[in-house]
């Protein structure tokens, strides 16, 4: 198998510039790096991750912190931060939450502290005093998408700007009897964003004149089949049946348009939905929605660890606003008269 100094002999460069283009550490020229790249590849030269570890002090490896594997959305931020990460050629070790307390205090007390991880990207994490300190701890770069970690850079969507864009969407459209299906209880211990969104669709409504009406309120756990139990309560009631239902995440908002049809009801001749996540199944349903772009999230904090990973470049904690975007479908209308 060739080694670093074959490379070096057919790029015509020392070993030591081998080893910074392909390690990405220190500074080569670009087309010093494509011809040591392009000699790399003819040769099948590849790098030895415990050598390339030994004398770098780097894994290449970035661990990454997620609350849930099987909801759409950590799933496309996970995809979007995997894809960033192997275009820097680095791998990404998960570590999911989503098992239990003791799964959660192992990854905390004993994974991350060994070390094997560059830096470390957390998703829409609650975490606890304790958990923060741990992280800190590492002495490595640390990004933080939602959620809110005290002295790390962190990527979040304004919430209550997001509902009351939602609402005011509906407003518009001379809706005045809007509901909403927001968080739990549950939801609101990981996340921090029922309470935001449910201020948001508030505030609208207040702005417009309208009195917030708790019979219009119904809590779900940010699932379609929640959203759908949520939506039966509210579209069942014949005294008081909205014409427009927000629902505070896609998911949601799908099982709306479900329960609606269940009900005979149609979307949205009898009532408007909206949600917010632009989820892969939305265009299908032809549902508005607020779109917050999570693969973007996931880019977006590789791209801030890439930068962190670099001498004199570590950035304090400070919160960094993410785009998001009304997209109309045929899922929102006039009321009916």
């Amino acid at each position: 198998m060739p080694g670093i100094n074959e490379v070096a002999q057919l790029a015509g460069v020392s070993t030591a510039t081998v080893s910074r283009a392909l390690s990405g550490n220190g500074h080569v020229s670009e087309a010093t790096r494509t011809r040591v790249l392009a000699a790399a590849l003819e040769l099948e030269y590849v790098v030895s991750s415990n050598a390339s570890s030994l004398a770098t002090g780097r894994t290449k490896n970035v661990g990454v912190v997620i609350p849930f594997l099987n909801r759409w959305f950590y799933g496309a931020v996970l995809e979007g931060a995997e894809s960033a990460l192997l275009s820097h050629g680095y791998d990404l070790t998960l570590y999911n939450l989503g098992g239990g307390g003791d799964e959660r205090r192992s990854v905390f007390e004993h994974f991350l502290l060994r070390k094997r991880v560059d830096a470390v990207i957390a998703i829409a994490l609650d975490l606890t005093e304790n958990e923060v300190g741990r992280l800190h701890d590492l002495d490595k770069p640390i990004v933080g998408v939602g959620g809110s970690i005290l002295g790390v850079r962190t990527l979040s969507i304004d919430d209550e700007a997001v509902a009351r864009l939602a609402t005011e969407h509906l407003l518009s459209l001379g809706h005045r009897v809007i509901a909403l299906i927001g968080g739990n209880s549950a939801s609101e211990m990981d996340f921090h964003i029922p309470a935001k969104r449910r201020g948001g669709y508030q505030a609208a409504l207040t702005a417009a004149g309208i009195a917030p009406d708790p019979e219009l309120f119904q809590a779900a756990d940010f699932t379609l089949q929640g959203g759908y139990a949520a939506a039966k309560q509210l579209l069942g009631n014949p005294r008081k049946r909205p014409t427009a239902v927000f629902a505070a995440s896609d998911e949601m908002a799908i099982g709306t348009i479900l329960a609606a049809r269940d009900l005979g009801l149609h979307v949205p001749d009898d009532v408007s939905v909206i949600g917010i996540d632009d989820h892969e199944l939305s265009e299908f349903f032809g549902l508005t929605t607020i779109a917050q772009f999570p693969a973007l999230q996931g880019r977006m904090a590789v791209d801030i660890v890439m930068d962190q990973l670099h001498p004199g470049h570590r950035t304090g904690g400070t919160n960094t606003a993410l785009p998001f975007e009304l997209i109309v479908r045929s899922s929102t209308s006039r009321p009916t008269p």
